[in-house]
């Protein structure tokens, strides 16, 4: 049986097994030294509904492909377009490009188990913008590992609404890159 994975739009009946998935990302980011980030009940059920009303909210299934009934979510992102209201001030650094609308990931969580999540993430993102930022806690290596190893750049520090702090990235494909030559 050949297992594979699918994108697509998430919906409010989706939000137990969404749940499930942040628990479990959120177990994966204790064990690994990131003790802070989505702490307090974060995200909430409102967080991901709200991602589900602005048409960002989106999940992984994996299956056998032909018997949907077989499939199961193991991840969940946001894919928001710009603005990114904490992205408009950028400090200790600059934006590679601050001139362009992008679109933000946040929010990327999986099962344990379930590996190149990242990489089928970044696919799915850069097949509809090639201006993409994200941020991520300073705890959080195994983000910032992923991050770093598809090419994006670090910009700076930002902060969330709440006053958290974040390391801030941005990656811009070369189709959107314009460059004039001598």
């Amino acid at each position: 049986m050949m297992m594979g994975r699918t994108i697509r739009e998430a919906r409010p009946t989706d939000i137990t097994d969404i749940m499930q998935v942040m628990e479990a990302a959120k177990k994966i980011m204790r064990s690994s030294g990131n003790m802070h980030q989505w702490a307090d009940g974060y995200p909430s059920e409102a967080v991901i509904l709200s991602d589900m009303e602005k048409h960002g909210g989106f999940v992984l299934e994996e299956g056998d492909g032909e018997d949907q009934s077989t499939s199961r979510i193991v991840g969940y992102f946001a894919f928001l377009p710009s603005p990114e209201p904490t992205y408009s001030k950028i400090y200790d650094g600059q934006w590679t490009d601050d001139t362009l609308p992008y679109h933000v990931v946040h929010r990327i969580a999986s099962y344990p188990d379930v590996h190149g999540i990242f990489s089928y993430v970044m696919d799915f993102c850069f097949s509809h913008d090639a201006n993409i930022r994200i941020d991520t806690h300073k705890d959080n290596r195994i983000m910032q590992h992923n991050i770093e190893k598809h090419g994006f750049t670090y910009c700076g520090i930002i902060y969330l609404a709440n006053g958290d702090e974040r390391m801030a990235y941005q990656k811009l494909e070369c189709s959107m890159a314009f460059h004039i030559l001598e």
